[in-house]
């Protein structure tokens, strides 16, 4: 992967297995930016830092770094690039970003998941090699579900990820088991990385318009249609005082 800002464009994949199918894609766009973040050439788009890690306005690459840190990862990691929603027209809403850390060969060693709900809470999940050895394309990490996302599923069980970062391309797996172990969420990101300047930032906006508000609102349309399929709505429990999960290895799947 180059250590340069990019444009990320993919295609995100959610699937509901049980109780009831549902499943949705959609096509977005994100920006992948080496930090500390540079400013976009666009007056419409805006890097939304305020908005990351310790959201008091010091830069996530702070943030970032401390995780990293405090798992014995700072000596490894050369390079992060956050891949993260613009700012869009003043809104935004970033389900996840992502922080690929890379070592000096850019091979990935880390990946900091944060992950933000619709009720303003945060959650960050560390995926790593408990050796700290690159991450293969084909190494699933597993790490408990701490943090409640959607009022269709419970804050329990566990997920899967995987990653699989190529020079122009950029793979994301994120599965949900329930505590039986079953399967019950298949979540992917897909796509091509290319470099950033203002003709590929301008493309990006018209292709995907109001891409933050197209991502909340689609949020509550699944939301509509798995209550008229049926599926209980769970209650937001109390969060969690710890805001961080590391997770694990996994045998390769």
């Amino acid at each position: 992967m180059e250590v340069a800002p990019q444009i990320f464009t993919a295609r995100v994949v959610h699937k509901r297995l049980f109780p009831k199918v549902n499943a949705f894609s959609y096509r977005v766009y994100y920006l992948a930016l080496p930090l500390p973040a540079m400013s976009l050439p666009s007056l419409a788009q805006r890097v939304p830092v305020d908005d990351l890690g310790y959201r008091d306005g010091r830069p996530p690459e702070i943030w970032a770094r401390e995780i990293l840190e405090r798992q014995g990862l700072s000596q490894k990691v050369s390079h992060i690039m956050l891949v993260t929603m613009p700012r869009v027209l003043g809104h935004v809403f970033n389900p996840v970003s992502f922080y690929l850390c890379l070592d000096a060969q850019k091979h990935l060693r880390a990946v900091i998941s944060e992950v933000h709900n619709t009720f303003g809470e945060q959650h960050s999940y560390v995926c790593a090699h408990t050796d700290h050895r690159p991450i293969e394309a084909q190494a699933w990490l597993e790490a408990a579900k701490c943090f409640h996302v959607s009022p269709f599923l419970e804050r329990s069980g566990y997920y899967r990820f995987r990653f699989d970062l190529k020079e122009a391309r950029l793979g994301i797996w994120i599965d949900h088991y329930d505590v039986d172990n079953n399967k019950q969420l298949i979540t992917s990101l897909i796509g091509e990385l290319a470099p950033l300047d203002r003709r590929s930032l301008t493309l990006a906006f018209w292709g995907h318009p109001l891409v933050t508000l197209k991502a909340i609102a689609l949020i509550h349309w699944q939301a509509l249609k798995l209550l008229t399929k049926g599926i209980r709505y769970i209650r937001k429990p109390t969060a969690l005082e710890e805001k961080l999960t590391v997770s694990k290895d996994l045998t390769k799947m």
